[in-house]
């Protein structure tokens, strides 16, 4: 569902014919730009970008939220890091091992132990904003939307600029 066109060779058909994925931001042309945009004329421009758990895309500030505000997750994702060092255990036992080992940060160390509160360059740009908003920005929004529904009063669907329902 939130397949943009930045992402587009992530839009696959689906692999029975009883059913069909659809990608609507990919039939809308929109980018992730475009979805940024969007939300922010509907003052949800502080809607964190949904992936898995334990994505290893994460950047040192998503890390850095996990730990700090779920430490039930962040116990998960630190023993799913530690699961992976080795591979998957079926290909090890069909013969394909992994070759050197697998870890979630960027580092190469176990998660637990990786240097998540080093501020990257791009995180770094990202603080060029108001003192107030640093905080969030390194924090977290603790009320975002998940990935299946946005936040807020919804009144009676009416057209945006945008030519979309709100």
């Amino acid at each position: 569902m939130g397949i943009s066109t930045d992402a587009f060779h992530r839009a696959k058909e689906a692999d029975v014919r009883y059913m069909r994925n659809r990608h609507p931001l990919v039939d809308l042309g929109w980018s992730r730009t475009d979805c940024i945009r969007y939300l922010a004329s509907l003052g949800l421009a502080d809607t964190p970008k949904s992936s898995c758990l334990g994505c290893p895309f994460h950047g040192n500030a998503q890390w850095r939220h996990i730990r700090d505000t779920s430490p039930s997750e962040w116990a998960d994702v630190v023993d799913f890091d530690a699961a992976i060092r080795q591979g998957n255990a079926c290909a090890n036992a069909s013969g394909n091992r992994l070759l050197g080992e697998a870890f979630l940060h960027r580092s190469r160390v176990p998660l637990s132990e990786a240097p998540i509160d080093h501020v990257t360059a791009a995180e770094r740009a990202a603080l060029q904003i108001a003192a107030d908003d640093a905080d969030e920005l390194e924090n977290g929004v603790v009320d975002g939307c998940s990935p299946w529904a946005c936040r807020g009063d919804a009144d009676a669907p009416t057209q945006d600029d945008f030519g979309l329902a709100t």
